[in-house]
């Protein structure tokens, strides 16, 4: 069966809302909200079809657009690829031009509407940053807990705390902490054992690549009550954290680090093929700074993770 190729956009609005359309009733998943876009044809370039596809749609003119994630889908019937971009510019008030009800929703009320099984990858990303904050583990707690409040008010949304040098007990109570500094400002995701997940209300967690082959296969999925990524590292790791339904994943390394000196980099042209048929969002670690942030982008991620790269001062 011919695999179709969508452009579709995640269209940001005013204080980060994103706009989504109803399909029409008679249609394939009529019924279901999407996210506007539709067919590229042949030759043409996907952001060519995108900018069409808005102002055939919406009756607006794309202004900025970037690749947010590409995502392959097989239904029963029918087998697609969306190209989805992120249009943080426009001109024009869009409007439904072929009837279709249109709604401007805040990003992380989208689980809440109902959307084609493809597109729920899309409703992650478009609630993700384009950068994941990692903690240095050569911190005491107390600097560490600055510099998570500088991070924040740098616009930080997303962040890992990681303290390998920490005792059991001296992380979790740190954990408490960074947890009430970033309620209402930042996502917050914690590493350790499986079994502390219960006791921090709110918080997602990262698994280790160790951890993620632990759990595959088994039958009762570990969930925690926020975001669940995965470190991985190759093909076989990425394709255990998609099987385990993870939201997000970090791969790496891209570059040398100091942090893992005797690993082999993966580069930018291996970070690409491996997340060339991956179908959630993933941040490009290893040895990258903000300025590496829109070759991420090219490459197929969601942006970047860094310790040092992103860490404030």
């Amino acid at each position: 069966m011919k695999r179709v190729h969508v452009a579709a956009a995640v269209i940001r609005g005013a204080e980060g809302r994103v706009l989504i359309a109803k399909r029409p009733e008679a249609v394939h998943q009529g019924g279901l909200w999407e996210f506007p876009g539709g067919k590229v044809e042949f030759g043409e370039t996907v952001r060519d079809a995108l900018v069409r596809e808005l102002r055939e749609e919406l009756a607006i003119e794309v202004s900025a657009a970037r690749r947010l994630i590409q995502i392959r889908h097989d239904y029963p019937d029918k087998h697609v690829l969306l190209d989805v971009w992120e249009v943080t510019r426009f001109e024009g008030e869009p409007q439904g031009a072929e009837g279709q009800p249109l709604a401007w929703v805040a990003p992380d009320e989208l689980p809440g509407y109902a959307f084609p099984a493809a597109n729920q990858p899309i409703i992650t990303a478009a609630r993700l940053p384009d950068r994941y904050l990692i903690t240095p583990d050569d911190v005491f707690p107390d600097a560490l807990l600055a510099g998570v409040d500088r991070a924040l008010e740098q616009g930080i949304t997303l962040i890992q705390l990681r303290a390998p040098a920490l005792s059991a007990a001296d992380y979790r109570e740190l954990a408490s902490e960074v947890l009430e500094h970033c309620a209402g400002r930042a996502k917050l995701l914690l590493k350790g054992p499986l079994d502390w997940c219960d006791d921090f209300s709110g918080a997602g967690w990262h698994l280790t690549a160790r951890q993620l082959k632990a759990l595959a296969g088994c039958e009762e999925r570990f969930r925690p009550p926020g975001w669940l990524a995965a470190s991985c590292h190759d093909a076989e790791e990425l394709a255990l954290a998609d099987r385990l339904g993870v939201d997000f994943v970090t791969l790496s390394p891209v570059s040398l680090t100091l942090s893992h000196p005797e690993a082999t980099p993966l580069g930018w042209s291996g970070a690409a093929q491996l997340l060339a048929g991956f179908n959630k969002p993933a941040y490009l670690l290893g040895g990258l700074t903000l300025a590496d942030t829109e070759q991420a982008r090219e490459a197929g991620a969601q942006g970047l993770a860094a310790i040092r790269g992103l860490w404030p001062g």
